[in-house]
């Protein structure tokens, strides 16, 4: 008697499970989109797009702005949602759909990590929205994008430079080392060539203003034969 019972609490139970998993779904999924649900997302998708456009145009620190990419910055935005709206709105359309997705390989090379978080912001800004949370995707795009503002257009002013040094000796080496650890905060070799009277050095050090002078001051010192300072983006390939 105790069996037949636990037996069915057990299919009542699962039945039950098996109800609300139905309803969930069905919840979750219909196919009647509303017109202004879909003008409503694609407004505030095309608002948050806009927003990371005018923003990567204003903090963008690189040599050759692409107008193409920042605009793609906003297409994305509003695609994605798009994507959203239709996954939620019938569950094989979704499943197919992710098969579909997940075979489609970018091959455009991101040279600058901060392309590549522009890039996941408006994917993600476009996934929240096309869910129809507006409320989330504005917030977190208004402190993602404060964020950036400060932390990329506020950093530090001082640039990057390759500076090539010959000296005669030890001595001279160990005089411009001493002379350049007084004038930057921080500096690195990267590269040290020795022959026969004379050291090459390639130093990574980061000035301000006044280049100029820094090299004189280094052109005057005993033993320096020569000092050339570049000016470079960061990467160094030895």
């Amino acid at each position: 008697m105790e069996t037949t019972t636990t037996a069915a609490a057990t299919t009542e139970t699962t039945t039950s499970f098996t109800d609300l998993l139905k309803n969930s779904v069905t919840e979750n999924f219909t196919s009647d989109i509303s017109i202004s649900k879909i003008l409503i997302t694609l407004g505030v998708a095309f608002l948050l797009g806009m927003f990371i456009y005018l923003l990567y145009k204003r903090i963008f620190s690189g040599v050759l702005y692409s107008k193409s990419f920042n605009v793609s910055l906003i297409g994305m935005t509003m695609i994605t949602a798009v994507v959203i709206i239709a996954i939620n709105s019938n569950l094989v359309l979704s499943l197919g759909m992710v098969g579909a997705l997940s075979i489609v390989r970018f091959r455009t090379p991101i040279k600058d990590p901060t392309d590549l978080i522009f890039l996941f912001w408006a994917a993600v800004a476009g996934i929240v929205t096309g869910a129809g949370f507006y409320t989330l995707a504005v917030i977190g795009s208004v402190v993602v994008g404060l964020i950036l503002f400060f932390f990329v257009k506020g950093g530090s002013v001082e640039s990057p430079y390759l500076l090539v040094v010959n000296c005669d000796n030890d001595a001279s080496e160990q005089l411009v080392h001493k002379h350049i650890g007084t004038l930057v905060k921080r500096y690195n070799v990267k590269q040290k060539t020795v022959t026969q009277g004379n050291i090459e050095m390639t130093l990574e050090v980061r000035l301000r203003d006044e280049t100029g002078r820094f090299v004189n001051q280094l052109t005057e010192l005993a033993g320096v034969r020569n000092a050339v300072l570049i000016s470079y983006s960061g990467d160094y390939v030895s």
